[in-house]
């Protein structure tokens, strides 16, 4: 799989752009501030209906303009395919497939895969466990794109039931009864559990796929340094651990529901599920957050985002091996991890570039260059 062309209409500060990509290594050179990130953050955005630099969409819309319009070209096997976003701030965003409508965005997911790195991600290992969580679930969508469907029931799912839990909690003060708000919650419970126990065993299948390509790819970044290692930590205790029976999750989400409901009530909002859980990164007997070095917790950085390179490519998916983009993380990383970064996904079948200063890219990453310079972008 590899993007053939990239065409924006006022996404960030780009009023129109249109760019040819080709396989291999494309690098996007200029200084800080010209737009390097807002082009890969575009074709990040194809691939996850997400940006990973902000958390809503109007900021990715040109100042000035009322709507962004994403095009991408995908070439895979012999077919090339074209997708289109339509980010509306405020409003439903809209997608089109080969120029067709299709009833929700996240039709499109699944057409593009991306792989992506960086400096943000110095947060999966020193931050806190929502970006843990978004990185398990944005991974899950990859694998699987019905999962955004299943992402999305769950956040309708605990939206409800914590509206709910909240005007129980303000009765129960009040001295009110709460008969009839706790039976609508019995109902949001079923809900929360059969979805919940979905995507619980989802991660937890993805956690025990995802442990040795960790740890091997820790150990080629870092030069020794492990064993790397990860344990899904969920709100139900380590009876958990490394269950994936959907049926049996259900039970013990359900279980755990009804032992902290006082507790629920009292607070007014969920405690059990998977919005709780985390994933605790280990390297040997330690916890990476809070142990490891600077230099330890760019590798594992590093190895989390290449054990999901290497998931992606070999998952039996017709899409074939994602698309890797590294965005300014040279600059982030001492010689050695530079060289062996490069060395890891030089042979990769689409490979794309931001830095502000060329000579910090490894030169076995030589290849198209693209300067990026006052909103204008320019090959060679």
């Amino acid at each position: 799989m590899h993007v053939t062309g990239l065409s924006l209409t006022d996404f960030r500060s780009y009023a129109q752009v249109d760019l040819e990509l080709r396989p291999g290594v494309t690098l996007f050179l200029g200084r800080n501030g010209q737009g390097k990130t807002n082009l890969v953050e575009a074709l990040g955005y194809v691939a996850t209906l997400d940006s990973h630099r902000v958390a809503t969409d109007a900021p990715l819309v040109r100042i000035g303009a009322e709507r962004a319009i994403v095009r991408a070209a995908v070439a895979r096997d012999d077919r090339s395919t074209l997708v289109e976003i339509e980010i509306n701030p405020g409003r439903a965003n809209r997608a089109r497939i080969n120029r067709s409508p299709v009833p929700r965005p996240r039709e499109v997911l699944g057409l593009l895969r991306t792989v992506l790195f960086a400096p943000e991600d110095l947060a999966l290992v020193k931050g806190d466990p929502s970006e843990r969580r978004r990185f398990l679930d944005d991974l899950l969508v990859s694998r699987s794109p019905r999962m955004a469907g299943v992402r999305s029931d769950y956040d309708r799912v605990l939206k409800q039931r914590n509206a709910l839990l909240k005007t129980a909690a303000a009765a129960r003060r009040g001295g009110s009864a709460a008969g009839d708000v706790l039976r609508t919650l019995e109902v949001w419970d079923t809900h929360l559990v059969t979805v919940g126990a979905e995507i619980l065993a989802a991660r937890l299948d993805l956690v025990a796929s995802m442990h040795p390509l960790v740890d091997k790819a820790y150990d080629t970044v870092s030069s020794g340094g492990g064993p790397a290692a990860l344990d899904y930590v969920s709100s139900l205790g380590p009876e958990v651990d490394l269950i994936a029976d959907r049926a049996v999750l259900a039970e013990l989400l359900l279980a755990g529901i009804e032992r902290r409901r006082r507790e629920e009530l009292d607070r007014g909002v969920s405690l059990v599920g998977p919005h709780r859980d985390d994933l605790l990164l280990r390297l040997g007997a330690s916890p990476a957050k809070g142990y490891a070095s600077h230099g330890e917790s760019w590798s594992y950085a590093l190895a989390l985002r290449l054990a999901s390179y290497q998931l992606l490519s070999t998952d039996g998916s017709e899409s074939g091996e994602p698309v890797l983009v590294l965005d300014d993380v040279f600059a982030e990383l001492d010689v050695e991890r530079r060289e062996r970064l490069a060395g890891l996904v030089a042979g990769a079948e689409q490979v794309l570039v931001t830095a502000a200063v060329e000579a910090d890219v490894p030169s076995l990453l030589s290849g198209d260059r693209i300067q990026v310079a006052g909103g204008e972008v320019t090959r060679g």
